[in-house]
């Protein structure tokens, strides 16, 4: 008797979930996540979709987070230890990739005389602070240095564009350092076994994951909040209460998150969020 060949569809889930792995693991899913914040931007503040800043805000982030990841390898090695092996394996090609994508991002950017093209060394500074100086380790500054890295995207895109930092691209900047400041601590409940042996101090650590959630959560719906408010007054256009879409989402995992969640679920659904605006935001925009 011959094996069947006809689908399985039991084996299918396994091969999506090796996908997301590999998209997760090689930063490409994060990239694209921070890539998400440049297309929300335009489409929130109201530039033409455009494919330079979307492709910059890619390739500075898998420079980034790809240096993060060969030198947290030994980190990673106790709190995810999938995500080192796949390091150890591919991280320094990977690397190096990101490094000839960021310099092709830097000579595109001087080619066509962009504005304000020294911030492009920026991405350099908190590659070094982040992981080669460790300033991870003090508490509290991992997550305000990651949220004000992402929050600078707006405003990147704005000089992008040639266009003045106006109340709109400044809340919107404000806003996504403090989202994904909330994320970033989030992040943490998953390493508390970890960063506990290791020493290092985190919200979840010090606090729990319980309080952690609580204290996410409350500052995720006070978010929302701020976000109706100034639309109701007049400070920001009716289209900005998509963000409170985007705070429900965030709302949604944070109050599941807890230390046993696999890293897929932290960077497939947490770091998800981005991608989720953009998608309801072109939904909108398309309709």
């Amino acid at each position: 008797m011959t094996r069947s060949t006809s689908p399985d569809p039991r084996g299918r889930a396994p091969a999506v979930l090796t996908a997301i792995a590999v998209l997760v693991h090689s930063n490409v899913f994060v990239s694209i996540a921070a890539a998400s914040v440049a297309v929300s931007t335009m489409l929130l503040v109201g530039y033409p979709l455009r494919p330079g800043p979307v492709c910059i805000v890619f390739a500075v982030t898998m420079f980034v987070y790809s240096l993060n990841r060969i030198t947290d390898v030994e980190e990673d090695e106790r709190n995810v230890p999938q995500r080192a092996a796949f390091t150890r394996r591919y991280g320094r090609a990977l690397l190096v990739l990101s490094v000839c994508a960021y310099a092709v991002a830097v000579a595109v950017a001087l080619a066509r005389g962009l504005p304000r093209v020294e911030f492009m060394a920026l991405p350099l500074v908190v590659g070094a602070l982040y992981s080669l100086f460790r300033v991870k380790r003090l508490f509290l500054v991992k997550n305000l240095l990651v949220g004000a890295s992402w929050g600078v995207i707006p405003l990147g895109v704005c000089v992008y564009f040639g266009g003045d930092w106006t109340v709109e691209v400044a809340f919107l900047a404000g806003y996504v350092f403090v989202m994904l400041a909330v994320a970033a601590v989030v992040f943490d409940v998953k390493d508390i076994d970890g960063d506990q042996k290791r020493g290092i101090r985190t919200v979840p650590t010090e606090f729990g994951p319980r309080a952690t959630r609580a204290v996410a959560g409350v500052v995720t719906v006070a978010a929302a909040a701020v976000v109706v408010g100034l639309v109701v007054v007049g400070v920001l256009p009716g289209r900005y209460l998509v963000l409170v879409a985007f705070d429900a989402y965030v709302l949604g995992y944070t109050v599941v998150a807890t230390p046993d969640r696999g890293p897929l679920f932290y960077g497939f659904v947490a770091d998800g969020e981005h991608l989720f605006l953009a998608l309801v935001l072109l939904g909108v925009e398309w309709l």
